[in-house]
């Protein structure tokens, strides 16, 4: 099932871009600020690898900021992709531009050393991407090792790319992590009630991909933050690359709409600084 436009537009209303006039970032209170917590940094100067015969196109620092501040995203998380592989140059050389109002998160080989994580740490590594929705296929046992090692090392959560209906064998295993995070809430209808599962064991839920994902989103939205309003974080997913269709501004405001102000504002801000633990 694809996003309900109808609905969607019907929420957006007149009034949908109140908040998304242009300003600039030091003129900003808390409140309007907004957290990104999945955007994706593609600079050829750094490796890049095809993935399933697809390389992305370049989408610089400068780029992306030109599209976001005007949103008033002023922190986020920037996440390693599968054209990415294991590289880690990209995000030594990115994270220090950025400032520590911003974090990464990044994928590593099961037999990364502990001394690499507790480096990456240090520059503001804060979380690592398992890949099994495309690229990345690692038995759920596995995961659960590197993850719990990545955490007592460097203090890593883990994030999961999947279809979260291929998840529903494995919840208590995943449950017992210290803290996971689902990609794109999970991608499909199908995948809801897993999600729910996971929100019900302390999971946090990426509001990103509404172009990728196939489902009802508002209605996903209204039942996660029903659960547990804490587990939502906002994302852009930018530069959407495969997606069926990009980001659009119009998506924050959807979420706006739908969850009310004081949800919203944890979706946008703080339930991500909570987890991510930028210096803001």
């Amino acid at each position: 099932m694809t996003p309900n436009i109808d609905r969607r537009r019907l929420l957006l209303g007149a009034g949908a871009f109140a908040g998304l006039t242009i300003a600039g970032c030091a003129t900003r209170t808390q409140n309007s600020q907004i957290f990104d917590a999945h955007c994706h940094i593609i600079d050829k100067r750094y490796p890049i690898v095809a993935n399933q015969g697809y390389t992305p196109p370049s989408f610089t620092l400068e780029e992306y900021r030109q599209q976001t501040i005007p949103l008033g995203i002023t922190a986020g998380a920037i996440v390693s992709g599968s054209f990415h592989g294991y590289d880690q140059s990209y995000l030594r050389a990115l994270l220090p531009q950025l400032g520590p109002r911003w974090v990464g998160i990044t994928q590593v080989p099961q037999d990364v050393p502990d001394a690499e994580i507790a480096s990456l740490a240090t520059i503001g590594v804060r979380g690592l991407r398992f890949n099994i929705y495309r690229g990345r296929i690692d038995s759920v046992d596995d995961i659960v090792a590197l993850a719990t090692r990545a955490h007592a090392v460097g203090k890593w959560h883990a994030e999961i790319y999947a279809d979260s209906a291929a998840l529903k064998p494995h919840v208590a295993k995943l449950s017992k992590l210290p803290q996971i995070v689902i990609d794109h809430m999970g991608m499909t209808e199908q995948g809801l009630p897993v999600i729910l599962d996971l929100v019900d064991a302390g999971a946090k839920i990426k509001v990103t991909g509404f172009g990728r994902v196939s489902m009802n989103v508002p209605k996903a939205l209204e039942l996660i933050a029903a659960r547990n309003s804490n587990a939502l974080m906002f994302g852009t997913d930018l530069p959407s690359t495969r997606a069926k269709r990009p980001f659009e501004a119009e998506d924050i405001a959807l979420i706006r709409n739908v969850l009310g102000p004081i949800n919203a504002q944890k979706t946008l801000w703080n339930n991500a600084v909570g987890l991510y633990r930028p210096v803001v």
